[in-house]
Order: structure tokens, then C-alpha cells, then sequence
């Protein structure tokens, strides 16, 4: 099954370049652990000619755990900014325990999870840059007993490498997925287990 990315053409485009039509059909073929549901989502227009995106949630026993979006951008003429003709923005929120999130390493920790996945992925990247936020909530009054709650939202941008043969994207795609995996806590897939891919929202693109 295909990710159904919404591609949007940016002023005085008319038709896909082959290298960016190459990039979002590899952003279809990604896969995708089961608890990651991955739906369309409008691309951005003015940031860049071209543009990809799609959305994802992290399911885990029926309940939402962590949510994320990924753009790809193209500019056929490259960007001084991007050092490239590619670029991606990522996007990634997830729950985490209110004492984790009172670690002064959490910032840290979790760039690295988007460092690790794409290693890990064997994708080739350069010019990263990010932040990476804690969220906490505590009640009072009436909602006193509720208990306090935490997130983690992990804002990144980086630049796909490519070579002569051009800039594959797929192993990015993938990795994000991964580090959304990883923010809500689920443990690596152990090798030689199959991944089964989970899709929902799929229109036509």
C-alpha cells in the first residue's frame, strides 16, 4: 500500500520535475510500523516550488500517543539556505511521563532520537537544525486529581544527500516514522520480525 502525499505546485510551475515526481514516489512506498497511521495532509505552498506532505498518528492499544507530520520540499534551482535542492521538515509530538519531562537531558535525548533513526535507516543528511520543546500540565481547583500531564515536541529541518543517480528519500520517510516510535516509548523492532504497514485517509492524489 502507498502513502498518498499532497503535492502542491508553487507559482509558474506546471509540471513535476522527473527528480521531485522520483522523491514522492518513494515517499509512497515508505513503510511504517503498524501503530503508525499515516493520513494526507495539505502541503505548504509558499515555502518552496515544490512540495510534498503527510501526516501520521501513533496508535498504541486505541489510544493516540503521539501525532507527526513530514514536508518535503524541492527547489529545482537549489536553495543557499538548504545547500541542496531538497529539504525536509519534520514535525513530532509525543506523551511522555511528567518526571521525564523535568530531565534537563530530555532536549537532548530527544534530537539524538532523530539522529539515531536516520543512521540507523542508512539515510544521508546535513545542514540539521531544531528545537525540541517539553509541555507540562498541571491542574488545580476542582481538577486537582487529574493527574499531570507531559509532551514532547520535536520540530526539526534537514537536507536529504544525494548523488549522481539523484536524492533518495524513502529511508528519511521511514526514519521519521521511527522517531515518533521512539518519543512515545516503543521498543525497537527486533530484527527478523516483519513491519506491517498501517494506513488510514488514503485519497487519491
Amino acid at each position: 500500500m502507498s502513502v498518498h502525499s499532497d503535492t502542491r505546485r508553487g507559482p509558474g510551475a506546471v509540471e513535476p520535475p522527473p527528480h521531485f515526481a522520483t522523491a514522492v514516489e518513494e515517499m509512497r512506498s515508505a513503510d511504517f510500523r503498524s501503530e503508525v497511521q499515516i493520513e494526507d495532509m495539505p502541503a505548504p505552498q509558499r515555502i518552496a516550488p515544490w512540495s510534498a506532505a503527510i501526516s501520521a498518528d501513533v496508535d498504541v492499544d486505541d489510544d493516540q500517543h503521539g501525532t507527526g507530520r513530514l514536508i518535503l520540499l524541492h527547489d529545482p534551482h537549489g536553495n543557499e539556505a538548504w545547500q541542496g535542492t531538497f529539504r525536509f521538515v519534520a514535525y513530532a509530538r509525543a506523551q511522555v511521563d511528567p518526571e521525564q519531562a523535568i530531565d534537563p537531558l530530555l532536549g537532548e535525548v530527544g534530537w539524538s532520537w532523530l539522529a539515531e533513526a536516520l543512521t540507523e535507516h542508512g539515510a544521508d543528511w546535513g545542514n540539521a537544525s531544531g528545537t525540541v520543546t517539553r509541555v507540562t500540565t498541571e491542574t488545580f481547583g476542582e481538577m486537582a486529581d487529574d493527574e499531570a500531564t507531559a509532551q514532547i515536541e520535536i520540530r526539526a529541518s534537514w537536507t536529504p544527500q544525494g548523488d549522481e543517480h539523484g536524492t533518495p528519500v524513502r529511508a528519511h520517510v521511514e526514519a521519521w516514522g521511527e522517531l515518533l516510535c521512539t518519543a512515545v516509548g516503543l521498543p525497537p523492532v527486533q530484527d527478523g520480525i516483519a513491519v506491517i504497514p498501517s494506513r488510514r485517509g488514503q485519497r487519491g492524489h
